[in-house]
This record gives C-alpha cells, structure tokens and sequence, in this order.
C-alpha cells in the first residue's frame, strides 16, 4: 500500500479507523489492481453488494463481512462508516472503479451531509480506484474509445428516463462513441431498443457496435455487429453487458473494432 494508506493504518492504533472505497475491476481476483489488493489486505471488515463481496471471498476470510443485494446501498455505506468510527478499517468494494456509478461519491455524500456524525472525525477515506468495465470491454472488442466518447447508464431507477434520453441525444448529435452501462434487465426491456433508436437519427446503419458480457468473467461473450441488426442480439444483453456503439469514423478490421483518433494524418 502507498504512504498515505501506511499512514492511515498507523493511526489505527489511536482508535482512526478508516474506509478504503475500493474498485474492484471488472472481473475476477486477477482484474484487481495491486493497491486495491493491498487495501484489502490491511481491512479489517469488507462491505459490498453480495455478488461483488463473493467474487472476493478468496481474499477475505478471516475479516468481517457485511453484504447486501441491491438498493441497499446507503444501508453498506453506513455500516462501513459505524465499523471506521470505531476504529476499524473497513473496505467498501465496488465492481469497476468505485468512482464510476460506484459507492465513492454515496460513502462522501453522507460523510458530507453530516450523515456520518458518529464518525466525529475519528474517519479518513480513501479512494481506490479500478479498472472499469467499460475500459475492459473496450480491450476485448479493439479500440473503440480512442476518441471523445460518452458513458451513460440506461437504469431508470435513480434517473428519470426523460433525462436518460436527452443524454442519448446530445451523445448522438456529437458525434461521440458511446457507451451504454445497465442496458436491459428482467424488467427494463424497452431501453436500449429506445436508445437504439435515437442514435440512429445520427448514424449510419452500418455504425459498428460492440457487444460484451460479463468481461474478464467466467462466461464472457462478445459479438460485433451493426447499429442496424442490433436488434438481433438484444436476447444477450442484460445487466452484465456492456454496449459500445461506434462514431461517425468507427470501423472493423477483422475481430476488432477500431475508433481513429487521427494520428495518421498528423
């Protein structure tokens, strides 16, 4: 772990706990940075949504776990605060980077909004970060970010989806690459056949797109396509998947897809 965190254990002792705001990377054990593998390591207590906490629990036995499903999270966050306040250091996993639709900014907000009050100051926070799933599936598919490019979430449940929507077309009217994180669940059907349509107001129908699911994962899957026979694949997009569509300049050359940044015509 680097200085500031040496540091921060060192307080330990005089009863300084701490929370280590942990991106986890996209996949499995091997996707973790080594600064957030070291800040596991020194936790005391690991809290996450289940899913996340089980891919780690090779390195978590012996600490403290404390995991819940979904829409539980300031329930995590506070708990993570109530286990620093007391002295503890507790590490708050995130998949991807805890920055990116992450626990960073819920863990600062309520520490912020003086939601974190038996803290009395006895807290410090850090902010590890991790590889995003975005950045991983870009890796599998080519190099489809190598330009200006826009990442929103299609998930309805803390954004209004008129607001979704207007971000699709300010993303699709400039011309950037986009990235769709939450694209489909069980019951969320309807918006990226929404979003879809959208950008197909600015793009071509042979715009490519890139498909993955469940990056550096057990079970990953990529496929290649079109904006125009998108379609045919909406049977393997659900929450695990990440969908990047292509600018005005995105191509394909063989299994990869490509974004010119304009290097070539310098």
């Amino acid at each position: 772990m680097d200085k500031k965190a040496k540091d921060q254990k060192g307080n330990g002792g005089s009863g300084k706990g701490a929370i280590y705001v942990i991106g986890t990377g996209p996949g499995g054990i091997d996707e973790l940075t080594a600064r957030a593998r070291s800040a596991l390591g020194e936790a005391d207590a690991v809290v996450g949504y289940t899913r996340y906490v089980d891919l780690l629990s090779p390195l978590t036995g012996g600490k403290e776990v404390f995991s819940t499903g979904m829409t539980h999270e300031v329930e995590r966050c506070r708990k993570a605060i109530e286990l620093a306040a007391g002295g503890r250091k507790a590490a708050v996993v995130s998949s991807g980077d805890s920055g990116i639709y992450g626990m960073a900014g819920l863990v600062l907000e309520i520490l912020s909004s003086g939601g974190g009050k038996e803290a009395g100051g006895r807290v410090t926070v850090e902010v590890i970060p991790g590889v995003p799933a975005f950045v991983s599936a870009a890796s599998i598919l080519g190099a489809p970010l190598m330009h200006d490019f826009a990442s929103i979430s299609l998930s309805d449940l803390l954004t209004p989806r008129e607001l979704i929507e207007r971000r699709v077309e300010a993303a699709g009217a400039g011309d950037f690459v986009i990235v769709f994180y939450n694209p489909k669940s069980s019951k969320r059907t309807e918006g990226i056949k929404r979003a879809v349509g959208i950008v197909r107001k600015y793009r071509d129908a042979d715009t490519p797109v890139g498909i993955v699911r469940n990056a550096a994962r057990e079970g990953e899957e990529t496929r290649i396509t079109t904006l125009g026979n998108i379609e045919d694949l909406y049977e393997m997009i659900d929450m695990l998947t990440v969908v990047i569509i292509g600018n005005s300049k995105t191509f394909v050359s063989g299994s990869r897809m490509i974004t010119p940044r304009g290097y070539r015509g310098l």
